[in-house]
């Protein structure tokens, strides 16, 4: 939902459109995409389009810093940069005095600097390790050295946005102060549609106001055609959660002809929720994009999160403790998401009316809160239940990665050549070629209409997976081990 309201905010501010109309044509452009394109496509025009992102992204950080003469200039414009019309008898107009500081106030800061560390960790743990966007392109890899070079080569371009994005993002607030920088309400809703604020359109301002006009158009296409290419990916990896995990577990005997009817029914879903959801978004978080996506995603990550490291490094995590750590976590952050949403923040000037737990603890220190809740009911559902058995857990824990024992499987699914047989009788009964037909299916990525049920697949070489050469092996760590380095100095020298 974000990646969609950020596109359209884009291209309303580009090219002066209505949201709503710019979140229609995103997403009808994004859906043609997804039903022709695979995820091979999304990776390479991925890849493609981040090399031409970078490059437009350095371009503009140099303009940028030179219109402001650069950091210390930056430091000074900012820290001044007041808007003409403010509300009176307050200080939200003016800049934070920690604005140059990441390790902030723990309990009056916007982002307390424990949240900052342990509550993102939690977070980012639930993106790299967990998210079906990020696992399907790993799980994609041809070894596990490919897919460790594509985390830290990941890892490295997570540095950038600091100097492309945050830095970029606060000269706009310095050099168009009246607009990003709005407090009152009534200009505000005028300058970017929202009362609470606007500095979700400091970076586009930035590029519509600095980039010359060739850079500006290339720019413009290359943000938006990644910001599809994120819609088709996150498209994609909910169809295919949808439909494997929850379909096909109600149809076992679902053809690949009808998951792949039924998964882009649910993409359709899915962009009706997007598009009643925009509001939303718009209001929340004092109409800030960035916590909107922080908050919420520390409501609903954080039981996810925990099953995960309960999983891996917890052998006596079973199925029963999963479920109601999972169920609890959900709710528990269901909970707090709707009280988030029910109650609005205060515009400036105004009190704060909103109960204790949404005014005092801040999101991250929820997420720390919900990790922990969710990590108890998983142990004691888990103690009180029986264990899984040590032959069913091969390979499948950080303890027994390198096991070469056979694992047993715990689903006893099985499709036999029967069942298959009387599947495709059953289709090729129902179904005939046509060339319209043969058209939509070549688009779709399916050969034929008669599709035999998608059973699942048993993989032959997991036990050969972790073998690495070693040199890849070292040129992985060494890299992991230099980007971990630099984090540490860049957390301590902007701390």
């Amino acid at each position: 939902m974000t990646d969609i309201f950020s596109g359209a905010l884009f291209i309303q501010v580009s090219f002066g459109w209505n949201l709503y109309l710019s979140t229609v044509i995103l997403l009808l452009v994004t859906a043609v995409y997804t039903v022709a394109g695979g995820l091979a496509a999304v990776i390479y025009t991925d890849a493609l389009q981040t090399l031409i992102m970078v490059g437009g992204a350095f371009a503009l950080m140099f303009i940028a810093f030179s219109k402001v003469g650069w950091y210390e200039g930056l430091m000074d414009r900012y820290m001044s940069s007041i808007p003409n019309v403010t509300v009176p008898n307050t200080t939200c107009h003016l800049p934070r005095s920690d604005a140059f500081h990441m390790f902030r106030d723990p309990v009056t800061g916007d982002l307390p600097w424990p949240g900052l560390l342990f509550g993102l960790t939690v977070l980012a743990t639930w993106v790299w390790c967990t998210d079906q966007v990020i696992v399907q392109r790993s799980l994609s890899a041809k070894s596990l050295s490919h897919a460790k070079a594509g985390s830290v080569l990941g890892g490295y371009l997570k540095l950038l946005p600091m100097f492309f994005v945050v830095m970029p993002g606060m000269i706009s607030q310095a050099l168009f102060p009246n607009e990003v920088g709005c407090v009152d309400p009534d200009i505000c809703q005028s300058v970017c549609g929202a009362s609470v604020g606007c500095s979700n359109i400091a970076y586009p301002k930035l590029v519509i106001e600095l980039m010359p006009v060739g850079l500006r158009g290339l720019m413009l296409a290359v943000m938006l055609a990644a910001l599809m290419s994120s819609l088709t990916s996150i498209f994609n990896s909910s169809s295919t959660l949808f439909t494997l995990d929850l379909y096909h577990k109600a149809r076992p005997k679902a053809s690949e002809l009808e998951l792949m009817i039924v998964g882009r029914v649910f993409i359709l879903v899915l962009v009706c929720l997007s598009l009643l959801w925009i509001p939303v978004v718009q209001t929340a978080n004092s109409g800030q994009l960035f916590d909107y996506i922080q908050s919420v995603t520390s409501f609903l990550a954080p039981p996810i999160t925990a099953l995960f490291l309960m999983a891996i490094f917890w052998p006596r995590a079973n199925e029963q403790g999963a479920f109601w750590g999972l169920m609890a976590g959900l709710v528990i952050g269901l909970i707090r998401m709707v009280l988030e949403f029910s109650y609005s923040p205060p515009s400036c000037g105004q009190p704060d009316h909103r109960p204790a737990v949404l005014a005092d603890v801040h999101y991250l220190y929820f997420a720390l809160i919900l990790l922990a809740l969710t990590c108890l009911i998983i142990v004691a559902v888990s103690l009180a239940t029986a264990p899984i058995p040590k032959e069913n857990l091969h390979r499948l824990t950080w303890w027994s990665r390198h096991s070469l024992e056979r694992r047993m499987d715990l689903s006893s699914l099985q499709i036999t050549s029967d069942q298959v047989d009387s599947n495709l009788s059953s289709e090729s009964d129902r179904l005939q070629e046509s060339t319209w037909k043969k058209v939509v299916l070549w688009l779709c990525g399916l050969s034929s209409s008669r599709s035999e049920s998608a059973a699942p697949v048993i993989q032959s070489s997991e036990r050969n997976f972790l073998q690495e050469k070693s040199l890849w092996r070292i040129v992985c760590d060494v890299n992991a081990l230099l980007l971990l380095v630099f984090n540490v100095f860049l957390w301590g020298y902007f701390a």
